[in-house]
């Protein structure tokens, strides 16, 4: 079935000129205080959000690039690989292994 433009304009202002109100009565567009309600609530916990989240960026600090590294003198001066740095596990020079001797 083919539309020509005459019938869609014609089935246009049939719709546009429909004066039966739809709608209509003596609560129609008044509000509840359930909605008022759920409306306070939504922008409190909106505020609530909102305060929580800048009070996480404040403890967040400025960069997250990495500290330079002191220089490979200090490093020795100061005794070792620096602050923090963990030496690597010793490595057992026996065939048993960490699990123990082999099941064959």
């Amino acid at each position: 079935m083919i539309f020509s433009a005459t019938h869609l304009n014609l089935l246009a202002l049939t719709v546009l000129a429909d004066d039966t109100p739809r709608n209509t009565g003596p609560d129609f567009g008044k509000a509840s205080p359930i909605g008022l309600l759920v409306v306070v609530l939504l922008l409190i916990g909106v505020f609530l959000l909102m305060r929580s989240m800048n009070r996480h960026l404040k403890k967040l600090p400025k960069t997250f690039d990495a500290p330079p590294d002191p220089a490979p003198d200090q490093q020795r001066a100061a005794g070792g690989a620096g602050e923090g740095a963990v030496e690597p596990p010793a490595v057992a020079d026996s065939a048993e292994g960490p699990a123990g001797p082999p099941n064959g």
